[in-house]
């Protein structure tokens, strides 16, 4: 494998590897399957040897984990993917390797694989390996080719149509769902979509009014901040006429068509307002209130969490804002900045919400914007802010971008958005030194590691530019820092040098609570507690209690970017119809 590498020398390294690899399986000798892998390694396994999603690192560690794991299993097969990107040379994080997808089978199904090779003591050897589940054996999505051929509604002259049986799914008047989804938004949906092509029958409720409202009611100026590129639904993509970052309302708008699109059974005006888990007969007794007053008990086996990262909106207890005679608002009902023309605003938060309501007030003609900065923020401008889509650019498939994005094992990942970060800054160098010029703290995240493992770990404290760093540079945006505040005030906020900044409206762009607090209030405490956590990287880098089994049987959670969402939503389906069938506990 030395020497200057082509892709007909990186298929045979490849093959050579798979093979050898698959022999090594085979005999469950430790020893020889750690010789495959190079001194730095690591494994992600999502759901093709456990049940779960892990990430497993070091040769030894491996091969321990390995050899108990595969008989139960029993993988055969193994081969490059027909079909796909073949193995090719590529830089990832740094490092020359050889890329290559592979398939094969274990007793559950097909299964996907990424090795990516590097050569030690002249030998390739993995430097990582990811093996995932990618279907159900007899429960095949019939998207990928196969299509129901008894369904009767083609010519049922005289009896029920497609609408009129649409009507009868959606009523649940005779039965209950297996799935319960609490929320309509891109992760119920997707969640939704995969697990009705799966036919595992599902209920998506949703407490607006309509499908969409929970992103329609955001921030007059909300847009996507990655590129639409990234962003494509399962099983419908976006037009290729959509701009390249998706206004809100267009998005929710897409959400209705999805749901329609999708046959999804989704209740709007609902409420989930109770749920108890019954261990004996594994499952759950739910309440849902609906708008005209009226309740309905449930009884579905998996309820699933899709209640966003933006949940409950945190509003601190800040000394003296009870005072304050103007109005006050979260970042997520801040409405349009054409309301307050001629006003003074005060803006608490330096993420991107509180750096798009700041924008959106100067522009739409208020008097006087500042911005109060509380802890030091990662900002990186819209254009560079897409450096860790690279992947989707690459002149292969959109499936093999989507799998080769799973494949980065945490420590892999982290080290590649480290040069992202570094790389970033050196181009946004003008803008960051402008910004500290005017007193604004920046970071560039935990070891550096820029924003999106901040966005893993707690969810935000960055800001995708998109104009309001400019405006804070040139000083049409205001700053002041949260230390330099005494209290707020009547007519604003007093700081500790005692002058005062008077305001007619303050936005607390303060951020939201997290997934298992919002469900908190229907489940209780003690449920609650049992759940474990969620959100955030665990010890082995995977998101804690998303998308994988939480401490509290039946109960799952998904949510996160589109992409997230359209890539994990798949895991987390075949999860649940695994124990639908009764091939997982």
């Amino acid at each position: 494998m030395d020497g200057v590498l082509t892709d007909t020398s990186a298929k045979a390294a490849a093959e050579s590897w798979l093979g050898d690899f698959a022999a090594a399986l085979a005999s469950g000798d430790t020893a020889r399957i750690a010789a495959l892998f190079a001194h730095e390694c690591h494994w992600r396994d999502i759901l093709a040897f456990t049940w779960d999603l892990h990430t497993i690192s070091g040769a030894d560690a491996i091969a321990q984990r390995m050899v108990p794991a595969a008989p139960p299993m029993a993988p055969r097969g193994l081969k490059l993917a027909a079909g796909r990107t073949p193995p090719r040379p590529v830089k990832r994080a740094g490092t020359d390797a050889i890329e290559a997808i592979f398939t094969f089978e274990t007793k559950i199904g097909p299964c996907n694989g990424v090795v990516r090779l590097v050569s030690e003591g002249g030998k390739p050897r993995a430097w990582t390996l990811l093996t995932a589940l990618d279907e159900i054996r007899g429960h095949e999505d019939p998207a990928n080719g196969r299509r129901w051929q008894n369904v009767d509604w083609k010519r049922n002259f005289g009896g029920e149509n497609w609408a009129d049986r649409r009507r009868q799914a959606i009523a649940y008047e005779d039965r209950d769902p297996a799935v319960l989804v609490v929320g309509a938004a891109q992760a119920g949906l997707m969640i939704a979509a995969r697990l009705s092509m799966l036919g595992v029958d599902t209920l998506a409720i949703d407490r607006e009014k309509r499908i969409g409202d929970s992103w329609r009611r955001r921030y007059h100026a909300l847009t996507l901040h990655n590129e639409t590129r990234v962003n494509h639904f399962p099983y419908m993509p976006f037009p290729r006429s959509w701009p390249v970052f998706i206004p809100k309302d267009m998005l929710a708008n897409w959400f209705e068509l999805y749901a329609e699109a999708m046959e999804l059974n989704v209740w709007t005006a609902t409420e989930l307002t109770a749920a108890t888990y019954d261990e004996a007969a594994k499952r759950w007794t739910v309440t849902l209130k609906r708008a005209d007053g009226s309740e309905r008990i449930m009884h579905p086996r998996h309820v699933v969490f899709c209640n966003g990262v933006s949940t409950i909106p945190k509003v601190p207890d800040l000394p003296g804002l009870g005072e304050f005679k103007g109005a006050v608002r979260h970042s997520g009902e801040a409405g349009s900045g054409t309301d307050w023309k001629g006003k003074r605003a005060l803006v608490l938060g330096t993420g991107t919400s509180g750096h798009d309501v700041a924008q959106d007030l100067v522009v739409s003609g208020a008097a006087e914007v500042t911005i109060i900065q509380n802890r030091p923020t990662l900002v990186v401008s819209l254009k560079e802010a897409q450096a860790p889509y690279a992947l989707y650019d690459e002149d292969i498939s959109f499936d093999d971008c989507d799998l080769l994005a799973a494949s980065f094992p945490y420590p892999i990942y982290a080290r590649a958005h480290q040069s992202i970060t570094k790389m970033n800054a050196e181009a946004d160098r003008d803008l960051l030194e402008g910004l500290k010029k005017r007193g604004f703290k920046l970071t560039s995240g935990a070891d550096g590691t820029g924003w999106q493992i901040m966005y893993g770990n707690r969810g935000g404290g960055y800001y995708f530019d998109a104009g309001c760093s400019q405006m804070i540079v040139d000083g049409r945006v205001g700053l002041i820092q949260f230390a330099d505040i005494e209290r707020f005030s009547a007519d604003g906020v007093r700081l500790k040098d005692g002058t005062v900044r008077q305001a007619d409206l303050i936005v607390l762009a303060t951020g939201y609570e997290g997934q298992k607090e919002a469900v908190r209030p229907v489940l209780g405490d003690e449920t609650t507690e049992r759940i474990g956590p969620v959100w955030g990287f665990d010890a082995e880098g995977e998101l804690a209690g998303m998308w994988r089994p939480t401490g509290q049987p039946g109960l799952w959670f998904l949510a996160g970017g589109l992409a997230q969402c359209r890539i994990f939503s798949k895991v987390l389906a075949l999860q649940i119809k695994a124990r639908e069938l009764g091939l997982h506990s």
